[in-house]
């Protein structure tokens, strides 16, 4: 691991985030790849519509900038749930 970075501190119930400044850190630290985390205070970890969206948005940016998206973790209450070992990565 090179660095981690809070990039975002949401609401309750939402956050804003953009896939630049997500991107943008990586460069400027070299990463050759990264790992995103976030939690949902519900404690259930199971990803939103709007996790699966933004994951895929993801991918998709990173293939273009040559920057791989290893996992997207969601932690939750005593679990968490990877994009990556439920093969959506």
């Amino acid at each position: 691991m090179i660095s981690k970075k809070l990039l975002f501190m949401g609401t309750v119930n939402k956050s804003v985030v953009h896939p630049r400044e997500i991107f943008k850190e990586a460069y400027l630290t070299s990463a050759a790849s990264i790992i995103c985390i976030h939690n949902h205070p519900s404690g259930n970890p199971t990803p939103s519509k709007e996790d699966i969206i933004f994951t895929n948005k993801l991918i998709n940016i990173s293939m273009i900038q040559g920057i791989k998206i290893n996992d997207h973790i969601i932690i939750g209450k005593n679990n968490y749930y990877s994009f990556f070992e439920n093969n959506k990565i």
